[in-house]
């Protein structure tokens, strides 16, 4: 049995706890989470997704605010005498003593091909950047961020519609698969780390809230990459509020071809143009579109400021919406 201590997080890293429980060769004998933070409208403690497995497993979890000065978590992490601490989305650095404690190391699993996308959003950033493949990597832990050698890699084709919420769920299953067979793999010394190449490394940023806000006067398929890469948080401006836009289609020639069969009509409209921001066209039954800085959007699912996620010709139909209003 190889003895780990799972630490993470968010639902992202859920997958990768229940399969180390499932699978017969390991032995989870801890977990280590961020504190429950305030949330709704009670204000109330709520637990992380991973403490609810933890504590649906009969786990033993624990929650240091700070982990590199918390004195008591770390004695009993020592004493645990654990092969290997996998770490998956935890969110708080790892200090290089505790690095040094399990006798295989500390293996994370990250949401990119690494070098590329290191860092805090490395699923966001490859959409947002138009990325067409990307994946999972495996890597022994170091003090850097993100900077360890690497011990397997699984790739992942990007959809020109998938958001970062469905991407996330393809990435976190096959990680966790990655995860187990690297463990594996490991304990049996029949992996060799391969440090990264530091001229390759690119990193994926925290999110800013700036990030979120629409700029028409980049092309369409920028847009479109932002709208799914920060999914489901961007917005714009309409009619003074703010709208969440939440799905979006961009209609380019270029892109014709990867149409699913409802979107054929569209290809017709694409030929119009006006003004940035500005609503040109409106497709019967599917919604409004667009002009950007290069090419036409359909605003194919939105939210308005207060209202339920509307579907894009629900919004025209709502709204009254006319050709040459404008989006800000």
């Amino acid at each position: 049995m190889i003895k780990v201590v799972f630490f993470g997080t968010p639902q992202f890293a859920v997958p990768y706890l229940e399969k180390l429980i499932a699978h017969p060769e390991f032995d989870v004998v801890g977990v280590v989470t961020q504190p429950d933070k305030r949330r709704g409208r009670g204000n109330k403690l709520i637990p992380s997704a991973i403490k609810k497995v933890a504590i649906a497993h009969n786990l033993p979890v624990w929650q240091p605010k700070r982990i590199k000065k918390d004195t008591a978590t770390l004695e009993i992490l020592e004493s645990l005498n654990a092969d290997v601490f996998a770490v998956v989305a935890y969110g708080q650095i790892l200090s290089l003593p505790i690095l040094k404690m399990p006798k295989l190391g500390c293996v994370n699993g990250h949401g990119s091909l690494l070098p590329k996308y290191r860092g805090a959003a490395p699923i966001q950033w490859s959409i947002v950047n138009g990325e067409s493949v990307t994946g999972m990597t495996t890597m022994l832990m170091d003090e850097g961020m993100d900077t360890g050698a690497i011990l397997l890699k699984a790739e992942t084709p990007i959809d020109l519609w998938m958001n970062a919420h469905d991407l996330a769920i393809q990435l976190a299953d096959s990680g966790a698969d990655l995860l187990i067979e690297t463990l594996l793999k490991l304990a049996q010394g029949n992996i060799t780390p391969t440090p990264q190449n530091p001229d390759l490394a690119t990193y994926a940023s925290l999110i800013k809230k700036e990030d979120f806000v629409l700029d028409w006067n980049q092309s369409a398929i920028a847009i479109h990459n932002r709208v799914r890469g920060f999914y489901p948080g961007c917005t714009t401006i309409f009619r003074g509020q703010k709208l969440k836009v939440l799905e979006t289609v961009p209609v380019i020639p270029e892109l014709f071809e990867q149409y699913p069969p409802e979107l054929a009509p569209l290809k017709e409209i694409a030929v119009k143009t006006g003004k940035v921001g500005e609503v040109v066209a409106i497709a019967k039954k599917v919604g409004a579109l667009i002009q950007t800085g290069s090419g036409l959007l359909l605003l194919k699912r939105v939210q308005p400021a207060g209202k339920k996620v509307q579907l894009g010709w629900d919004f025209v139909n709502g709204q009254r919406l006319i050709i040459e209003e404008l989006f800000s």
